[in-house]
């Protein structure tokens, strides 16, 4: 651990850095990552401390009582968290237990001026004489610590202090973690932004290395390699023909008009309008419910891990996605400069691959729809997200040989919804409070397209769904799960608000556990 006092703790950028960086990078001419800088700045840190010890510790000695001192001399007292003194006076020692020796009076080095007496030429042996046996005073630092060490422990936080300082500076320019000042960029032109639009375009949109797309189009001169890189991913940055789609540490471009269009906007039956409600209303029993079901727009802590579990709602069936839930936000790759990331998923039933797409701002992943419909699973299918290799995501459910069953049936009805119980041939894994069948994809989608021009509150959807669920049990009641289930088909919706109403509005009625029905008039 880092000792309490030190510096990185509370690390701060002040001028003679940024000065240290403009410097380094002119004389480089080489863009230089966040990390390498911090690391100089460290470097730079420990070398004024070095410095400044070093003075403050000239000609000093480490106190011990064992040995004589003159007037005039610098001691330093290691007891005392290495405080300096002078010795202002010296005097005979009176004490017969001690023998003969000598006091000096020292006056210490802080603000304040302290003066104070210690024994010296004492031959009594005393902890002390053995401790500072030789009063070298040879210690440089108040940290044992390299840079490297110090970086391991604070880095991140150094880089984050950083990073928020530099985007201040106007001169430099930023780009996948790496700086470099703006008047030494190499020259993009027009011509070389075509040539890489073609070479995209050949590869069917991406996504391609900025390094592959610089040695198909050519290069920018004799520049080093990381220069011509940093000023090409600059340019196309700037470009709203490009999108940069790497993972955090790898830059890729991809042609924006080749994405597919669930990329570059949520679907409709993705998006949430978030809802006030009163979280005080949730009961144990239902936020225990609210992380079993684990929708991507619960307010859930996220999961570490390399694999997880989630569970198929009709949003994410139909549209071909994914929610980035709890369970598996973490498994798939981040990047805090972008908007989309290219990966490749895997079937974990045959091992074909998929083009993906990590969309962070819209809590999904998109290019499942094939995945799904070769499958043929359903609504409430459970599927297994798991790391195959960087970049790389394997998706895959318990499968077995189909069997009939039962399972609840959508059944739009003009502008109302109901429920049947049907048969139909299941192969996968599947939660059974969700699972939910539909035919007529056309009727369903008019009675959601009503639904939404309607404008009808989530009290309303309710009041229509849980009856027409109810008729499917003798007690004519649902539970919460399916509810939300079915909620979800008509509007996007995570389970908080759709509890909170249930216990709120005295037109639902809760019949034990977590099921719930319409109250009788």
């Amino acid at each position: 651990m880092l000792p309490s006092n030190h510096w990185a703790r509370n690390f701060t950028v002040e001028a003679e850095d940024i000065e240290t960086i403009t410097t380094l990078l002119l004389e480089r001419e080489t863009p230089l990552t966040s990390q390498q800088l911090a690391l100089t700045l460290i470097e730079n840190r420990l070398t004024q401390e070095t410095a400044a010890l070093e003075e403050r510790y000239k000609d000093a000695r480490l106190y011990n009582p064992a040995l004589a001192y003159e007037i005039g001399q610098k001691l330093v007292f290691p007891q005392m968290a290495y405080a300096t003194a002078t010795i202002k006076n010296t005097r005979s020692g009176l004490n017969p237990d001690y023998g003969d020796f000598n006091v000096i009076q020292v006056e210490f080095d802080d603000d304040l001026k302290i003066i104070r007496e210690f024994a010296a030429g004492l031959l009594t042996p005393h902890k002390l004489s053995q401790e500072n046996m030789n009063g070298s005073a040879a210690f440089m630092s108040d940290s044992d610590l390299n840079a490297e060490e110090i970086f391991d422990l604070a880095g991140e936080e150094i880089i984050q202090v950083l990073e928020e300082r530099l985007l201040e500076e106007e001169e430099l320019i930023y780009m996948g973690r790496a700086w470099f000042p703006r008047d030494l960029m190499l020259e993009v032109n027009e011509g070389h932004l075509h040539l890489a639009e073609a070479v995209l375009d050949i590869a069917g949109g991406g996504p391609l290395a900025t390094q592959n797309i610089l040695e198909q189009v050519g290069g920018l001169g004799s520049s080093p390699t990381s220069l011509q890189v940093f000023s090409m991913n600059y340019r196309l940055n700037q470009d709203s023909r490009f999108d940069e789609v790497g993972p955090t540490g790898e830059v890729l471009w991809y042609l924006t008009r080749l994405e597919p269009p669930e990329v570059l906007n949520t679907p409709a039956a993705l998006r949430y309008t978030p809802i006030d409600y009163d979280r005080s209303l949730l009961t144990p029993a239902m936020l225990n419910l609210e992380a079993e079901i684990d929708d991507e727009f619960s307010l859930l802590d996220a999961k570490k891990g390399s694999e997880g579990t989630i569970t198929l709602i009709y949003p994410h069936r139909r549209v071909g996605t994914l929610p980035l839930n709890a369970q598996v936000v973490n498994i798939f790759p981040t990047a805090r400069r972008t908007t989309h990331i290219w990966i490749t998923l895997i079937d974990g039933q045959d091992d074909e691959e998929y083009t993906g797409w990590v969309v962070p701002g819209g809590h999904y992943v998109y290019g499942l729809g094939a995945f799904y419909s070769k499958h043929k699973l359903p609504i409430g299918a459970q599927i297994t997200v798991s790391k195959a290799a960087p970049g790389k995501i394997r998706i895959d459910f318990t499968a077995y040989r189909p069997r009939t069953e039962y399972i609840r049936l959508i059944l739009p009805k003009g502008d109302q919804i109901q429920f049947e119980n049907n048969k139909r041939a299941i192969g996968a894994d599947y939660d059974d409070l969700m699972i939910l069948g539909v035919d007529d994809l056309e009727a369903l989608d008019a009675l959601v397209q009503a639904t939404q021009q309607q404008r009808k509150s989530l009290a309303a959807i309710l009041r229509m769904i849980i009856p027409a669920l109810g008729k499917l049990t003798p007690q004519a009641t649902a539970h919460a799960t399916t509810i939300y289930s079915a909620v979800n088909v008509l509007r996007r919706c995570p389970p908080g608000p759709i509890l909170a109403t249930l216990e709120a509005n005295p037109d639902f009625q809760n019949v034990g556990g977590d099921y719930w029905k319409l109250r009788d008039e």
